[in-house]
């Protein structure tokens, strides 16, 4: 649906013309995965495709939220930041208490939300629509704030309204891409750095494996738990704030302190997606996209055995294609537990990658992929 189709829809629904429209991509995450809220490095980049928000003012000091994937619509006032609603609302109304808490009036507007990221894929939908709230609120209320600060509103919407412990990587990904570049971001200093995706004859290719998983339902924050058990652990020999504070020679020296099992699998994987990550900005400045490669498959691998957060789904996918003729890297992306793969393929395999992994996967699992060619784009902006 393209924006003046949307702009149609807002004027069925509400009788009246779209003042204004905003956009925020969603993301996917190259390397480094649960690194983030462990203070480590991540890689992910924006896409092309997102959320769409058109707005108009209201006479009232109500909103009224619709939206194009959805069937109902809601009408939300002030009470709304009190009675936490669970529908999808629950994304932009979070944004819109933290503005309101910073002295802004967030009220009385129709807003129209449309997006095609598939919804639970792990492509960041919650955070591109927190995001393109935060976008949108930013210039209707005149705040003037940049966008690492809107970044900032968005996830603390979702670690305090929402209720997933969320670290900052998605929004940041979705406000702050830059097309055809990935970003490394350090996720304790937000000091990050734009690295030019260089894949003449390659491409990215995302396979959803359509398994639908929510975060805040899932064992997310078990493993955010986890992670801070394990610091707390090796604090008392080596204070630390952070996993990723150690190298992977650091945690052999320290690990000792961690007396649970699974925690020091989780702390094990921490710590070396997190080197992982170092090494795949390098190679892929260096134009090594086989060292990438390698490197993908070597995080898949820690985020199945040691994190346990892939299942038959996702390593199917990314087994399976590691295997094929043309496919240098297949990992999961995003949080786990269901959502997609991105995989590292020559550009004349993606068919035939499409092809038979969708049939192993399907007979496999019981359940159909879908699969999109990633085009890297930029980051949330106001379109007019």
């Amino acid at each position: 649906m393209n924006t003046l189709e949307l702009e149609h829809r807002f004027e069925e629904i509400y009788g009246k013309r779209a003042e204004h429209t905003y956009f925020a991509p969603g993301r996917v995450n190259l390397i480094g995965e649960h690194t983030d809220y462990n203070g480590g490095l991540v890689f992910p980049c924006a896409l092309s495709f997102g959320t769409y928000l058109l707005i108009a003012k209201r006479e009232d000091r109500q909103n009224r939220f619709s939206s194009v994937n959805m069937d109902r619509s809601y009408t939300a006032n002030a009470n709304a930041f009190e009675d936490k609603p669970t529908a999808w609302i629950k994304y932009p109304i979070g944004v819109m208490k933290e503005f309101a808490e910073r002295g802004s009036d967030v009220w009385g507007y129709d807003l129209l939300y449309y997006g095609n990221i598939p919804n639970g894929a792990g492509l960041s939908s919650s955070a591109s629509i927190e995001v393109v709230t935060a976008v949108m609120l930013n210039d209707v209320t005149k705040v003037h704030l940049d966008m690492t600060e809107l970044v900032k509103i968005s996830q603390k919407a979702e670690n305090d309204y929402v209720g997933v412990n969320c670290g900052i990587m998605d929004q940041f990904a979705v406000g702050m891409g830059k097309a055809n570049h990935a970003i490394a971001l350090d996720c304790a200093s937000l000091k990050y750095e734009y690295v030019p995706l260089h894949m003449e004859g390659y491409k990215l290719v995302i396979a959803n494996t359509n398994k639908k998983r929510g975060l805040a339902d899932s064992k997310y924050n078990e493993r955010r738990s986890e992670c801070e058990q394990a610091v707390a652990s090796i604090s008392s020999r080596h204070p630390i704030t952070f996993l990723c504070e150690l190298t992977p020679t650091e945690f052999g020296q320290y690990c000792t302190s961690i007396s649970d099992p699974i925690v020091y699998r989780r702390a094990k994987h921490a710590v070396h997606e997190h080197a992982r990550v170092k090494q795949a900005i390098d190679a892929l400045k260096a134009g090594k996209l086989t060292t990438f490669g390698q490197l993908m498959n070597a995080s898949h691998r820690s985020l199945k055995d040691d994190y346990e957060v892939t299942g038959i789904e996702l390593d199917t996918l990314a087994e399976e294609g590691q295997q094929l003729e043309g496919v240098l890297g297949s990992r999961m992306t995003g949080a786990g537990f269901g959502g997609c793969t991105v995989t590292l393929i020559q550009e004349e395999q993606v068919d035939r990658y499409i092809r038979e992994v969708g049939k192993i996967y399907k007979d496999k699992t019981h359940l159909e992929a879908t699969f999109y060619i990633a085009d890297i784009g930029e980051g949330a902006r106001k379109l007019n």
